[in-house]
């Protein structure tokens, strides 16, 4: 099998609110379907993801403030990784909106600084970059 694209689907409670808290990131609503709508996607550049209101998937936020519990503690949401080319200025933007920020950018020791921002249905966007990489 060839991939040529891929497309995660979002389980979440409120696909306005979602839409909403997406443009807070920085993403643009790239379609919506039904009345009102329950289907739609978000855009980045090339990347998109769809948001499907109550269906397709699992969502669920923890108590936890920070996303380092795992299992049944843990987020039941999506994780996701998204490659960027300031993890810092993302940070200072996500702080601005106040998105929920669960770690602030932290050098790993896989070569990585990254930082995690957690949507209200409990999906967790890993923000990353290669450390070293050329700016």
């Amino acid at each position: 099998m060839l991939a040529h694209a891929l497309t995660p689907i979002l389980n979440v409670s409120d696909i306005l609110e979602s839409f909403a808290w997406f443009e807070k990131l920085g993403w643009t609503r790239g379609f919506d379907w039904g009345s009102p709508p329950t289907f739609g996607a978000v855009c980045s550049g090339k990347c998109e993801i769809f948001l499907c209101q109550g269906a397709q998937g699992g969502r669920g936020k923890s108590s936890s403030p920070t996303t380092k519990d795992h299992g049944e503690n843990g987020d039941k949401g999506v994780w996701m990784s998204i490659w960027v080319d300031d993890v810092d200025a993302v940070h200072r933007h996500c702080l601005a909106e106040g998105l929920e920020v669960t770690m602030p950018p932290t050098d790993e020791p896989w070569n990585v600084r990254e930082m995690h921002v957690r949507h209200p249905d409990g999906h967790v966007f890993r923000i990353s970059k290669g450390i070293g990489e050329a700016e």
